[in-house]
């Protein structure tokens, strides 16, 4: 039987249709208020609290049992939500997505004026175009504990009162020798640099009188040192809101869709879980975009530290109890793939590519070339997973990442399948990924949500 691709649009409902604008409504809050892993991990953590999830040092006080909501709190960065199901022994249902995103973080020692500037140095964080940062509006969000012991979270930029910041190009009057360089090299990292102030007014002195001056109102409203920032965390952010796209409005362009679009249907589909028969978990994980390291990343085991503590806490304990339960597990590598565009056919493979509003995304394998870094998933699993899809009407499609040898791509997959669990990428498909602003269709982040749903709650 010839296979007929039909998108979202063609095979759903009034009622269907009127979930899907509404589900957009709340992912776009979502967006707006957690444009940073720490936000994300706040939000998570508060969401999870109001739908009964108490923190996993709470629940270790007395006996784990079937039904128990948990959450692990991985240092404000990161997070995993648990509910409880009958065998842990028998292998979990996993649905890992990640809460960075490509940004620009400030450097340990950021401030300097030049030609009547005060500026911000910057390191890109993630694969970015450097070229796309330039001229759009920026906010900051920021961390820090001042001298005094007290901690500070900074977002400025992202009220409609509040100032921007703004880095410069050039202009065309003058860009002969830019406009005869590459898109990699007519923006460097190191012109990077954020506006951050230029008056003088009231300032004494002739020396650097602009940074002064910022620095004076960095003290007066955070009590900020020119010192802090080497002890903290500043990420610079398009400060435009997510916002509908089209006549029709049936699609979102944000900042982050990648991966917050997975993680918040991710975080929804757990909170609406109730007593599975699997122990279900959703990882929120940080440091993706940057090769999984690091404490609050996914090749980090606070997951698998968890795990122990509470088969440990349900007296089940042992080294091989917990490795069985691993490698028993299915998982859902939750993230993005990139879909088709009218635009830039020439680097994919037409009859294996994601379109936009054909549904969650299957990537059978990522990586590149010869499928270099990827987890290629296993027909007995992904079958499995089509049979649970049909019978819970989520509409999905297959996905690639480009033509061969074009380029590709790799998710936190390879990580989870090294445990010998069922690993397969599902995600939203999505366009301009990695661009400060992304696009992504309504109708395929709702079948993102649906289909996480039903895996956590229904499969076997």
């Amino acid at each position: 039987m010839q296979f007929e691709k039909k998108s979202v649009w063609q095979q759903i409902d009034s009622k269907t249709n009127d979930k899907i604008y509404e589900y957009a409504e709340d992912y776009k809050v979502f967006l707006d208020k957690a444009k940073t892993e720490r936000e994300a991990t706040t939000y998570i953590i508060e969401a999870a609290k109001e739908h009964g999830f108490i923190s996993l040092e709470e629940a270790l006080k007395s006996k784990i049992k079937k039904g128990d909501k948990i959450y692990l709190n991985n240092k404000n960065k990161s997070a995993v939500l648990f509910i409880i199901g009958e065998n842990l022994e028998e292998g979990l249902n996993i649905v890992g997505s990640h809460i960075d995103s490509p940004r620009l973080d400030l450097k340990g020692n950021p401030l300097y004026e030049d030609s009547s500037l005060a500026l911000f140095k910057t390191h890109y964080y993630g694969g970015v175009k450097k070229y796309q940062w330039p001229t759009i509006g920026l906010s900051l969000h920021g961390y820090f504990r001042d001298r005094d012991g007290i901690e500070h979270n900074i977002i400025i930029g992202e009220d409609e009162n509040d100032p921007i910041f703004y880095i410069n190009d050039l202009l065309p009057h003058l860009s002969k020798d830019q406009n005869n360089k590459n898109l990699k090299e007519a923006i460097t990292a190191e012109n990077l640099n954020i506006v951050v102030g230029h008056s003088t007014y009231g300032v004494e002195g002739d020396e650097n009188p602009i940074k002064r001056n910022i620095l004076t109102i960095l003290k007066g409203k955070y009590n900020l040192d020119e010192e802090d920032f080497a002890f903290a965390e500043f990420e610079a952010v398009p400060a435009a809101k997510a916002r509908d796209v089209g006549f029709d409005r049936a699609m979102i362009a944000a900042h982050g869709h990648d991966d917050r679009v997975c993680s918040y249907a991710n975080l929804l589909a757990i909170l609406e879980v109730e007593n599975p028969k699997k122990t279900a978990v959703a990882l929120f994980v940080d440091k993706e975009e940057i090769g999984s390291v690091g404490n609050t990343a996914m090749t980090s085991m606070f997951f698998e530290n968890a795990l122990a503590e509470i088969i440990d806490n349900m007296g089940q304990y042992s080294d091989l109890k917990v490795r069985r339960a691993l490698a028993n597990s299915s998982v859902l590598s939750a993230d993005v793939s990139a879909a088709l565009d009218p635009s830039f056919k020439e680097v994919s493979d037409e009859k294996n590519e994601a379109q936009v509003g054909y549904g969650i995304a299957m990537a059978k394998y990522t990586g590149s070339g010869g499928k270099g870094g990827s987890n290629d998933a296993n027909p007995e699993y992904i079958s499995r997973l089509r049979d649970l899809f049909r019978s819970e009407d989520v509409i999905w499609q297959i996905s690639g990442f480009g033509k061969v040898d074009q380029g590709g791509g790799g998710t936190i997959a390879y990580i989870l399948a090294k445990y010998g669990a069922e690993v397969v990428d599902m995600g939203t498909a999505m366009l301009s990924m990695h661009a400060p602003v992304e696009l992504v269709s309504k109708a395929d982040a709702y079948m993102t949500y649906k289909a996480y749903k039903a895996f956590l709650e229904k499969f076997e």
